[in-house]
């Protein structure tokens, strides 16, 4: 009988989410050899499919002292490079939230769905109970593409006043991808709930492809602390 497992997260915040993802990851994944897309012939440690709740995925930083929807780095593991910066998340901000896209790129998220933003919002604005509104990254044509979109939609409702995402990822790195990746969507997500008038809601992330390439699983097993529980 095939081996197959569902598994879910319920977390507070984004950091929550990645840091519990990590050790789901390290403790039930299953490990293969890249043979197409990015870091062929790497190994891959993935899992079958993942459910993540995130309470509060936009927080703000009232104190000026960080950010709190970046990982966090304890001072005994500043040693580890971090997943993410604030500049980091910056330079992000805008593949997700702006038409821009270089001549040396063959797509951006943002290049997709922001035309399509203030449309979502006018509809939400409108009918909020609709189940019509989704950003849709994917096309037909992108089986074509050496590196196609992970981000592959993000459906959203409107619930009792707050907006809720519904992101789905084919493919995706846990260590680097996931921190910037679930930053950028849920800063989406306030700015929509704020045009739309109504409070930002949870987030439920959904992916068959979260997973730690070879390096990262080593600095994962650092960061969580199971590398000194094998030793």
């Amino acid at each position: 009988m095939m081996n197959f497992d569902t598994n879910q997260i319920r977390a507070t915040d984004v950091p929550d989410a990645w840091f519990q993802s990590l050790w789901l990851v390290l403790e039930k994944g299953f490990r293969y050899i890249v043979e197409q897309g990015s870091f062929v012939g790497q190994t891959r440690c993935e899992l079958d499919w993942i459910e993540i709740l995130i309470y509060r995925p936009y927080q703000v930083d009232t104190t000026g002292s960080y950010n709190p929807m970046i990982p966090f780095m304890p001072e005994s593991m500043k040693h580890i490079p971090a997943p993410l910066t604030l500049q980091g998340l910056y330079d992000y901000i805008p593949y997700l939230m702006s038409r821009n896209i270089q001549s040396n790129e063959e797509y951006t998220y943002g290049e997709r769905i922001w035309p399509y933003v203030e449309h979502i919002v006018g509809l939400l604005k409108k009918t909020p109970r609709t189940n019509q509104a989704i950003l849709q990254v994917a096309r037909p044509s992108d089986l074509l593409l050496d590196d196609p979109p992970c981000l592959r939609h993000i459906d959203m409702r409107v619930k009792d006043g707050f907006l809720i995402f519904y992101p789905y990822v084919r493919s995706w790195d846990l260590w680097a991808g996931l921190p910037a990746n679930l930053a950028a969507i849920a800063i989406l997500q306030e700015y929509m709930a704020t045009a739309i008038g109504v409070e930002v809601g949870p987030m439920l992330a959904t992916s068959k492809g979260l997973h730690l390439y070879g390096y990262a699983e080593t600095l994962a097993e650092m960061r969580t602390g199971m590398a000194s529980r094998k030793s």
